[in-house]
Protein backbone atom coordinates (compact mmCIF):
# COMPACT_ATOMS: atom_id res chain seq x y z
CA UNK A 1 0.00 0.00 0.00
CA UNK A 2 1.78 3.65 -0.76
CA UNK A 3 0.46 6.81 1.08
CA UNK A 4 0.13 10.50 -0.73
CA UNK A 5 0.45 13.26 1.21
CA UNK A 6 -1.61 16.19 0.40
CA UNK A 7 -0.29 19.45 -0.49
CA UNK A 8 -0.11 22.18 2.03
CA UNK A 9 -2.11 24.78 0.63
CA UNK A 10 -1.20 28.04 1.32
CA UNK A 11 2.05 27.11 3.20
CA UNK A 12 5.33 27.18 2.50
CA UNK A 13 6.65 23.49 0.77
CA UNK A 14 10.18 24.34 2.53
CA UNK A 15 9.23 25.27 5.73
CA UNK A 16 6.05 23.94 6.44
CA UNK A 17 4.81 26.89 7.52
CA UNK A 18 1.83 29.11 6.25
CA UNK A 19 2.71 30.84 3.60
CA UNK A 20 1.89 34.63 4.08
CA UNK A 21 -0.23 36.22 1.76
CA UNK A 22 1.11 38.66 -1.45
CA UNK A 23 -0.29 41.69 0.16
CA UNK A 24 1.61 41.11 3.58
CA UNK A 25 4.60 40.49 1.34
CA UNK A 26 4.34 44.12 -0.25
CA UNK A 27 3.54 45.89 2.91
CA UNK A 28 6.88 44.94 4.27
CA UNK A 29 8.70 45.72 1.06
CA UNK A 30 6.71 49.07 0.96
CA UNK A 31 7.69 49.65 4.43
CA UNK A 32 11.58 49.08 3.35
CA UNK A 33 11.29 51.87 0.95
CA UNK A 34 10.79 53.97 3.92
CA UNK A 35 12.60 52.25 6.60
CA UNK A 36 16.00 52.64 4.78
CA UNK A 37 18.33 55.55 5.28
CA UNK A 38 18.69 55.88 1.89
CA UNK A 39 14.97 55.06 0.43
CA UNK A 40 13.46 57.67 2.86
CA UNK A 41 16.17 60.61 2.08
CA UNK A 42 15.38 59.55 -1.87
CA UNK A 43 11.45 60.04 -1.43
CA UNK A 44 11.93 63.24 0.57
CA UNK A 45 14.44 64.14 -1.92
CA UNK A 46 11.66 63.79 -5.01
CA UNK A 47 8.86 65.50 -3.31
CA UNK A 48 11.37 68.76 -2.91
CA UNK A 49 12.42 68.43 -6.42
CA UNK A 50 9.12 68.75 -7.24
CA UNK A 51 7.60 71.30 -5.09
CA UNK A 52 11.14 73.40 -6.00
CA UNK A 53 9.99 73.32 -9.56
CA UNK A 54 6.56 74.24 -8.95
CA UNK A 55 7.81 77.24 -6.91
CA UNK A 56 10.18 77.92 -9.75
CA UNK A 57 7.27 77.93 -12.12
CA UNK A 58 5.19 80.00 -9.71
CA UNK A 59 8.03 82.56 -9.47
CA UNK A 60 9.24 82.91 -13.09
CA UNK A 61 6.64 81.65 -15.31
CA UNK A 62 4.27 84.08 -17.05
CA UNK A 63 0.97 84.49 -15.91
CA UNK A 64 -1.02 82.67 -18.40
CA UNK A 65 1.01 79.54 -18.82
CA UNK A 66 0.71 79.03 -14.87
CA UNK A 67 -2.17 76.04 -15.39
CA UNK A 68 -2.55 73.03 -13.64
CA UNK A 69 -1.60 70.86 -16.53
CA UNK A 70 1.22 72.87 -17.02
CA UNK A 71 2.15 72.49 -13.15
CA UNK A 72 1.43 68.55 -13.06
CA UNK A 73 3.48 68.09 -16.60
CA UNK A 74 6.94 69.50 -15.22
CA UNK A 75 6.87 67.95 -11.84
CA UNK A 76 6.84 64.42 -13.63
CA UNK A 77 10.48 64.69 -15.02
CA UNK A 78 12.46 64.99 -11.99
CA UNK A 79 9.99 62.33 -10.25
CA UNK A 80 10.92 60.18 -13.68
CA UNK A 81 14.41 60.85 -12.81
CA UNK A 82 14.59 59.49 -9.10
CA UNK A 83 12.11 56.66 -9.08
CA UNK A 84 14.17 54.44 -10.92
CA UNK A 85 17.02 55.04 -8.04
CA UNK A 86 13.87 53.71 -6.03
CA UNK A 87 13.55 50.63 -7.64
CA UNK A 88 17.30 50.23 -7.90
CA UNK A 89 17.25 50.31 -3.98
CA UNK A 90 14.64 48.10 -3.36
CA UNK A 91 16.32 45.16 -5.19
CA UNK A 92 19.78 45.75 -4.01
CA UNK A 93 19.37 46.55 -0.18
CA UNK A 94 18.83 42.84 0.31
CA UNK A 95 22.34 42.35 -1.06
CA UNK A 96 24.41 45.48 -0.03
CA UNK A 97 23.16 45.29 3.37
CA UNK A 98 23.28 41.19 3.91
CA UNK A 99 19.68 40.90 4.78
CA UNK A 100 18.61 38.85 1.56
CA UNK A 101 19.31 35.48 3.97
CA UNK A 102 16.86 36.35 6.05
CA UNK A 103 14.33 37.63 3.85
CA UNK A 104 14.29 34.64 1.42
CA UNK A 105 14.52 32.09 5.00
CA UNK A 106 11.73 33.81 5.51
CA UNK A 107 10.13 33.10 2.80
CA UNK A 108 12.30 30.41 0.87
CA UNK A 109 10.33 30.99 -2.45
CA UNK A 110 12.24 33.64 -3.91
CA UNK A 111 10.00 34.74 -7.17
CA UNK A 112 7.12 35.87 -4.17
CA UNK A 113 9.84 38.24 -2.76
CA UNK A 114 10.57 39.63 -5.56
CA UNK A 115 6.80 39.91 -7.13
CA UNK A 116 6.12 41.58 -3.59
CA UNK A 117 9.32 44.20 -4.40
CA UNK A 118 7.90 44.97 -8.29
CA UNK A 119 4.68 45.62 -6.96
CA UNK A 120 6.08 48.08 -3.85
CA UNK A 121 7.58 49.93 -6.73
CA UNK A 122 4.30 49.94 -8.61
CA UNK A 123 2.84 51.31 -6.01
CA UNK A 124 5.47 54.10 -5.18
CA UNK A 125 4.81 54.71 -8.80
CA UNK A 126 1.51 55.45 -8.37
CA UNK A 127 2.23 57.65 -5.25
CA UNK A 128 4.04 59.82 -7.07
CA UNK A 129 1.80 60.72 -9.39
CA UNK A 130 -0.56 61.36 -6.78
CA UNK A 131 2.16 63.37 -5.26
CA UNK A 132 2.60 65.36 -8.80
CA UNK A 133 -1.44 65.96 -9.26
CA UNK A 134 -1.78 67.21 -5.68
CA UNK A 135 1.25 69.48 -5.76
CA UNK A 136 -0.21 71.15 -9.14
CA UNK A 137 -3.30 71.70 -7.39
CA UNK A 138 -1.74 73.75 -4.95
CA UNK A 139 0.14 75.77 -7.08
CA UNK A 140 -3.09 76.21 -9.23
CA UNK A 141 -5.03 77.49 -5.99
CA UNK A 142 -1.59 79.67 -5.12
CA UNK A 143 -1.29 81.34 -9.05
CA UNK A 144 -5.56 82.45 -8.63
CA UNK A 145 -4.53 83.80 -5.32
CA UNK A 146 -2.00 85.84 -7.04
CA UNK A 147 -2.64 86.55 -10.58
CA UNK A 148 -1.90 84.02 -12.68
CA UNK A 149 -4.24 82.21 -14.83
CA UNK A 150 -4.75 79.30 -12.39
CA UNK A 151 -6.67 77.47 -14.97
CA UNK A 152 -8.41 74.12 -14.24
CA UNK A 153 -8.68 72.75 -17.84
CA UNK A 154 -7.21 69.24 -17.85
CA UNK A 155 -6.86 66.52 -20.36
CA UNK A 156 -7.59 63.21 -18.37
CA UNK A 157 -5.17 61.23 -20.89
CA UNK A 158 -2.35 63.03 -18.74
CA UNK A 159 -3.02 61.26 -15.45
CA UNK A 160 -3.15 57.94 -17.80
CA UNK A 161 0.43 58.62 -19.84
CA UNK A 162 2.08 59.26 -16.29
CA UNK A 163 0.88 56.64 -14.71
CA UNK A 164 2.46 54.79 -17.84
CA UNK A 165 5.96 57.18 -17.73
CA UNK A 166 6.52 56.72 -13.64
CA UNK A 167 5.36 52.74 -13.54
CA UNK A 168 7.52 51.90 -16.43
CA UNK A 169 10.75 53.91 -14.90
CA UNK A 170 10.82 52.72 -11.72
CA UNK A 171 9.88 48.83 -13.20
CA UNK A 172 12.97 49.66 -15.49
CA UNK A 173 15.29 50.80 -12.71
CA UNK A 174 14.20 47.47 -10.65
CA UNK A 175 15.42 45.83 -13.65
CA UNK A 176 18.63 46.86 -13.43
CA UNK A 177 19.18 45.84 -9.75
CA UNK A 178 18.20 42.53 -10.09
CA UNK A 179 20.17 42.11 -13.20
CA UNK A 180 23.33 43.54 -11.20
CA UNK A 181 22.51 42.73 -7.39
CA UNK A 182 24.70 46.27 -6.70
CA UNK A 183 23.69 49.51 -5.98
CA UNK A 184 26.24 51.87 -7.39
CA UNK A 185 27.04 49.60 -10.11
CA UNK A 186 22.85 49.28 -11.40
CA UNK A 187 22.58 52.95 -10.49
CA UNK A 188 25.27 54.04 -12.79
CA UNK A 189 24.49 51.52 -15.26
CA UNK A 190 21.17 53.10 -15.58
CA UNK A 191 22.42 56.67 -15.64
CA UNK A 192 25.23 56.21 -18.22
CA UNK A 193 23.59 53.30 -21.08
CA UNK A 194 20.22 54.83 -22.47
CA UNK A 195 22.46 58.30 -22.36
CA UNK A 196 25.27 56.33 -24.58
CA UNK A 197 22.56 55.27 -26.45
CA UNK A 198 21.10 58.57 -26.65
CA UNK A 199 24.07 59.87 -28.24
CA UNK A 200 25.12 57.24 -30.18
CA UNK A 201 21.46 57.33 -31.89
CA UNK A 202 21.81 60.72 -32.68
CA UNK A 203 25.86 60.75 -33.65
CA UNK A 204 25.81 57.94 -35.74
CA UNK A 205 23.65 57.89 -38.52
CA UNK A 206 22.95 54.27 -39.22
CA UNK A 207 21.88 54.07 -35.64
CA UNK A 208 19.05 57.15 -35.85
CA UNK A 209 16.45 54.82 -36.92
CA UNK A 210 17.17 52.18 -34.51
CA UNK A 211 17.22 55.32 -31.91
CA UNK A 212 13.77 55.67 -32.93
CA UNK A 213 12.46 52.17 -31.40
CA UNK A 214 15.22 51.82 -28.96
CA UNK A 215 16.16 55.29 -27.30
CA UNK A 216 13.46 55.25 -24.17
CA UNK A 217 14.28 59.01 -23.96
CA UNK A 218 12.91 59.55 -27.54
CA UNK A 219 9.92 56.80 -27.15
CA UNK A 220 8.44 58.15 -23.85
CA UNK A 221 8.71 61.59 -24.99
CA UNK A 222 4.88 61.50 -26.04
CA UNK A 223 3.80 60.18 -22.77
CA UNK A 224 4.37 64.13 -21.62
CA UNK A 225 1.32 65.04 -23.83
CA UNK A 226 -2.28 64.10 -23.95
CA UNK A 227 -1.98 62.36 -27.95
CA UNK A 228 -0.19 59.60 -28.17
CA UNK A 229 -0.53 57.46 -32.12
CA UNK A 230 -0.28 54.42 -32.59
CA UNK A 231 3.12 54.06 -34.22
CA UNK A 232 4.13 56.04 -30.73
CA UNK A 233 2.91 53.49 -28.57
CA UNK A 234 4.18 50.75 -30.83
CA UNK A 235 7.72 52.53 -30.40
CA UNK A 236 7.58 52.39 -26.90
CA UNK A 237 6.50 49.35 -26.74
CA UNK A 238 9.69 47.97 -28.24
CA UNK A 239 11.66 50.07 -26.56
CA UNK A 240 9.97 49.00 -23.49
CA UNK A 241 10.90 45.32 -24.09
CA UNK A 242 14.61 46.19 -24.46
CA UNK A 243 15.06 48.21 -21.43
CA UNK A 244 12.46 46.44 -18.98
CA UNK A 245 11.40 43.18 -19.93
CA UNK A 246 14.81 41.64 -20.60
CA UNK A 247 16.67 43.17 -17.98
CA UNK A 248 13.42 42.33 -15.32
CA UNK A 249 13.75 38.60 -17.09
CA UNK A 250 17.30 38.06 -16.83
CA UNK A 251 17.55 39.91 -13.13
CA UNK A 252 14.63 37.11 -12.08
CA UNK A 253 16.53 33.93 -13.61
CA UNK A 254 19.86 35.28 -11.93
CA UNK A 255 18.39 36.05 -8.96
CA UNK A 256 17.12 32.73 -8.44
CA UNK A 257 20.06 31.78 -8.73
CA UNK A 258 22.28 33.69 -6.85
CA UNK A 259 24.00 32.02 -3.92
CA UNK A 260 22.59 33.71 -0.58
CA UNK A 261 25.77 34.28 2.42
Amino acid sequence: MTATIAPAVGRDAAAGQPRPPMSRLTVVELRKLVDTRAGRWLLVAIGLVAAGIIALQLAYAPDDEQTFANFFVPSLFPVGVLLPVLGILSITTEWSQRTALTTFALVPRRERVIIAKLLAVVLAALASVLVSLAVAAVATLIAEATGGAGTWRFDGMLIAHAVVLQVCTALIGAGFGLLLLHTPLAIVAYLVLPIAWSILGALVQPLYRAGEWLDTNRTMEPLFTAEMTSGQWQRLAVSLLLWLVVPLAAGLVRTMRQEVT
